[in-house]
């Protein structure tokens, strides 16, 4: 497994790493066998980024990794947590005070004294530019409760306010061939910057595995579900917010291409290999429901991607998505 810097944060972690999501059960349900099982797979394949929530699972996500680690305490990972969705979403939230609570819960979750990074998660706008935020950040750094903080953002302007910080570690933000602004705009400041990107949602919510049609169907507790209009969170999380008729249609357009480039690979490693291929990325991180897709997704690493290729994918995005998507993100 290839690794690159991630950012600010002075570690190194593999290319593709885990996002936990799943393993907090809200993509449907996930046993504890299951996941454990995938961290176990993922580690094996190289993975050295475990990516969670305080609120995947209301915890169930952090515990399972603390479980994870207690089992395996020679692993070398690096572990992200996010915090700041446990409440009503206000900037008069973000406080020192608050900080403090949220982050003794997500160290008992994890196990740990000190969290290796954590995130802001997607906070009201305004959070961005705050100087009491980024001081009380600052302050939990100095009581070593984190090693490093960094932010995730909704928008390409929410990277930019964040990135003029000076101990901005990382951003994560939704990158993935449906959702190309941040190549343009993002990854060229934050190489200047010395700012880790963290790319999330890598297949669109599972659109670039090609293997959904107008028909299938998602369990109730399934975000794909119930937030295809943004009534629970931002509807860029979904489906990386492309319409899912015109999802279904872009997906297959871009199997065709992977199908070509890279025959023995599946069209989600496609995907994956050609996040990989974007330098200034420190990290990509699907998620996994059991060992065998965590496995397929560490796998992709191992595929490289043509000039050809990169910029047939861009013409897919600028025809058939950069009207829809680009003006909004």
């Amino acid at each position: 497994m290839k690794t690159r810097a991630l950012g600010r944060t002075g570690r190194k972690v593999s290319v593709i790493g885990l996002g936990t999501w799943q393993l907090g059960a809200d993509w449907g349900n996930v046993n504890e066998a299951e996941a454990l099982s995938v961290l176990d797979t993922a580690y094996e394949s190289g993975v050295t980024f475990f990516d969670t929530a305080d609120v995947y699972g209301d915890g169930r996500s952090e515990e399972l990794i603390g479980r994870w680690r207690r089992e395996n305490p020679n692993a070398e990972i690096t572990v992200a947590t996010k915090m700041g969705r446990r409440v009503d979403q206000v900037p008069e939230a973000y406080t020192l005070d608050a900080f403090r609570s949220w982050n003794d819960r997500s160290r008992r979750n994890l196990g740990v004294d000190t969290v290796d990074l954590v995130q802001l998660h997607c906070p009201p706008t305004a959070v961005y530019s705050s100087d009491a935020v980024y001081d009380a950040l600052d302050t939990l750094v100095q009581e070593e409760r984190i090693a490093s903080y960094g932010v995730l953002v909704e928008t390409v302007d929410e990277a930019l306010t964040a990135m003029e910080r000076p101990h901005v570690a990382t951003v994560q933000i939704i990158i993935n061939a449906f959702r190309q602004k941040p190549i343009e705009q993002v990854l060229p400041v934050a190489r200047e910057a010395g700012v880790g990107i963290i790319a999330r949602v890598p297949l669109a919510s599972g659109l670039l595995t090609n293997r959904y049609t107008r028909q299938t169907t998602f369990a109730a507790d399934d975000h794909r579900n119930y937030n295809r209009d943004g009534s629970a969170f931002d509807v860029g999380e979904t489906f990386s917010g492309v319409d899912y008729g015109t999802g279904l249609e872009a997906a297959a357009h871009f199997a065709r291409l992977a199908s070509t480039e890279l025959p023995d690979a599946s069209t989600a490693q496609a995907a994956l290999a050609w996040l990989v291929a974007q330098e200034d990325i420190s990290t990509v991180i699907p998620g996994a429901r059991n060992a065998e897709q965590a496995r397929n997704n560490a796998e992709a690493a191992n595929y490289c991607v043509s000039a050809d290729f990169l910029a047939a994918v861009r013409e897919l995005y600028d025809v058939e998505l950069r009207g829809q998507i680009h003006p909004r993100w």
